[in-house]
């Protein structure tokens, strides 16, 4: 972890549901051990969709890091998994990511509309750039 470097999620869950989620599709620290600490503090503290996480909290939380791989370009859906693969959705300067293996997330069709809602991109808007990537997950989602 201190001699490589990746892009990298980092969620927190509380009772088993979603309390934060931030990460990096490329790296922007130094090692994935930073991007790590960095994507873990912004998680509980500027994930826009959740209050700041309280102290009081901290034992009741599980947290999972998701440790990206090279990202493909891929010609069309028939390329995904969401079981194996995450997605990111591209259209001019809008990006929306979904991790793979996610909970409820069965099909490709909701990994991408998902994936698009996230990024703001309609559903008929068409001439959209679609990238999969593996991850190497660790933690509470393992």
């Amino acid at each position: 972890m201190l001699q490589t470097r990746a892009g990298v999620f980092v969620s927190i869950h509380k009772g088993g549901a979603l309390r934060g989620c931030i990460g990096t599709i490329s790296p922007v620290c130094r090692n994935v051990a930073e991007e790590i600490i960095q994507n873990a503090v912004s998680a509980g503290i500027h994930d826009p969709r959740f209050p700041s996480v309280r102290k009081e909290e901290l034992s009741l939380l599980e947290y999972s890091v998701d440790v990206l791989g090279e990202t493909e370009k891929i010609r069309g859906e028939d390329q995904l998994d969401p079981l194996r693969y995450g997605v990111i959705v591209t259209k001019g300067r809008k990006r929306g990511l979904l991790l793979p293996n996610l909970e409820g997330v069965d099909t490709v069709g909701e990994q991408l509309s998902i994936a698009r809602q996230k990024a703001g991109i309609r559903e008929d808007e068409t001439d959209v750039q679609l990238e999969r990537f593996e991850v190497i997950r660790h933690g509470a989602k393992s």
